[in-house]
């Protein structure tokens, strides 16, 4: 992008430029004619600039320590890719701001939810929380919608790496959310019922029973088993190594935000689907 194009663009600051996805989305954005990435955070990399950390020459971003420190480049756009613990202060920061935002991390609570919504919709901004950006995913949760107005009785499988520290991920918070909108699961046997330990048959989220498995070899993944008499329907999703999956999403979200007033949970919320 030349520099007299930067002004037309949709300006945007990702916070976690330098982790995992957000460094992949970072150099997506790069590559766009449309969008412009005129902040990033880091606090391990304050003070540098994002194209010599991640080598893509593009990019001559400034890296900040805070969001609060980004947020005074102005921005159209904030993405939140960082961490459980901040993410929250982060993401009401940026609506401070005036910004839209992108929510990639995952692990907020329906309550961190609802004050962020409260908040959108006071300064007219639009947010997107995605528990997974990935196409496959996304069409996951919806086939998973349509097979719970039909068959009542399910459980999800959150699989994920040895180190992830969060649990149940936040597609699977979005998945058992959006199922539990359409009906509650039945249980033929009442947890309270249970015979031996009730703690192995999961957690209970938004009605479905949650199975987090947490080992070496699993990246991101989600299974949602629905049974019924003399049969059984399996959907899931597989995430490899790679977060080149979740670029396309999270640049359509970019784009799309805009448009929207408050709290909106999904990718699907700005797709035809």
């Amino acid at each position: 992008m030349k520099n007299n194009e930067v002004t037309m663009s949709l300006k945007v600051c990702v916070a976690g430029a330098t982790g995992w996805a957000g460094s992949e989305l970072a150099r997506g954005i790069a590559a766009a004619d449309d969008l412009a990435l005129v902040a990033a955070v880091a606090r391990k990399h304050a003070g540098q600039k994002l194209g010599e950390v991640l080598g893509e020459p593009r990019l001559a971003t400034p890296i900040f320590a805070s969001a609060t420190e980004a947020l005074t480049q102005p921005c159209d756009v904030f993405v939140e890719y960082t961490k459980p613990d901040s993410a929250k202060a982060n993401i009401l920061a940026a609506l401070e701001h005036g910004a839209h935002v992108v929510v990639g991390t995952s692990g907020l609570t329906d309550e961190d939810y609802a004050q962020i919504d409260a908040l959108a919709r006071e300064r007219q901004r639009g947010v997107l929380a995605c528990g997974n950006f990935a196409l496959t995913a996304v069409l996951l949760i919806k086939f998973a919608e349509m097979a719970a107005k039909l068959i009542p009785q399910w459980e999800i499988i959150d699989y994920a790496s040895a180190g992830k520290p969060d649990a149940p991920s936040g597609t699977v918070r979005e998945l058992a959310g959006r199922l539990g909108k359409v009906r509650q699961p039945t249980l033929e046997v009442p947890l309270e019922q249970i015979i031996g330990m009730r703690e192995t048959r999961g957690g209970t989220l938004a009605g479905s029973q949650v199975h987090a498995l947490r080992l070496p070899g699993f990246v991101i993944g989600v299974e949602t088993i629905f049974g019924m008499p003399d049969q059984t329907l399996s959907l899931r999703h597989n995430a490899g190594s790679s977060a080149k999956p979740y670029v396309g999403g999270a640049l359509l979200a970019i784009r799309k935000v805009s448009g929207l007033t408050g709290l909106h949970r999904g990718l699907d919320a700005v797709l035809d689907l």
